[in-house]
């Protein structure tokens, strides 16, 4: 007899559900970083008056600077944790092949965590990133009237000034390296190949700043560390301490 074939609906119905719970577990993941970043950044973020010396508006521009920050590095620690993350729920799925309640640490999950990141990582690093530095620092176009739309025109302008900057640079390089034909096309493929590549250029300079400032780091923290602490007195001589003592006694009370 020839196998049953699966009802069309009940395969897209499936489908459907599986999409939906993949969406329901990455917000929750995301949710869930977001709120440590969240108290992170809080935590170590300096106390100071410029919101009550300027009042409602720059406080506004704080805020919205802050969370676009905490959506960053949220973005970034889920990089940092996805390759954990893909290898533990392999291991787990291996280890538990038939349990029902695990099924869902599937290859499209991870997949689509990977797809999720890789978008929000450029997006991070091309757009929010800078828009909260400039956002910052703007305060309206000179004649306009002030306020939030004010510096969100003026930020809007700078990121897209500064974006086909950025892209202009990219293209050169990538015209005066490439030796073929295609290298010298206009940005018709921006996504496909010009963002990657710029990710990448940008990850490689920061993988290059990470091994030159690691050890710097590493000493400054180690003579940090050598100040605050107390030395151990295991090997020193108590005996040779206390006839130190008794002389200095004696040479003071010879002076009285």
């Amino acid at each position: 007899m020839a196998p049953l074939e699966q009802d069309p609906l009940a395969v897209r119905e499936q489908l459907f559900h599986e999409r939906v719970r993949e969406c329901i577990i990455c917000t929750l993941l995301f949710a869930s970083l977001y709120i440590l970043c969240h108290f992170i950044i809080t935590h170590f973020k300096k106390h100071t008056d410029f919101t009550a010396v300027h009042g409602d508006e720059d406080a506004a521009v704080n805020r919205i600077a802050l969370g676009l920050c905490t959506f960053t590095l949220a973005v970034a620690l889920g990089a940092v944790l996805l390759l954990p993350f893909s290898i533990i729920s392999n291991e787990v799925l291996l280890s538990f092949p038939q349990n029902y309640y695990i099924q869902w640490l599937n290859g499209s999950l991870v997949h689509g965590l990977w797809n999720l990141v890789f978008l929000f990582s450029n997006l991070s690093l091309v757009f929010l990133m800078p828009f909260a530095y400039f956002f910052t620092e703007s305060e309206g176009f000179a004649g306009s009237k002030k306020g939030i739309m004010a510096r969100v025109y003026e930020t809007s302008v700078v990121l897209l000034l500064l974006t086909l900057l950025v892209l202009g640079m990219v293209w050169v390089a990538s015209a005066i390296m490439g030796n073929d034909a295609a290298s010298r096309q206009s940005l018709y493929d921006l996504w496909e190949y010009y963002l990657p590549y710029l990710y990448s250029c940008i990850s490689l300079f920061g993988v290059l700043l990470l091994l030159l400032c690691t050890p710097f780091g590493l000493s400054t923290m180690f003579t940090v560390t050598g100040k605050l602490l107390v030395k151990p007195r295991l090997l020193e001589d108590l005996d040779e301490q206390l006839s130190c003592t008794r002389f200095e006694e004696a040479a003071v009370s010879r002076r009285i």
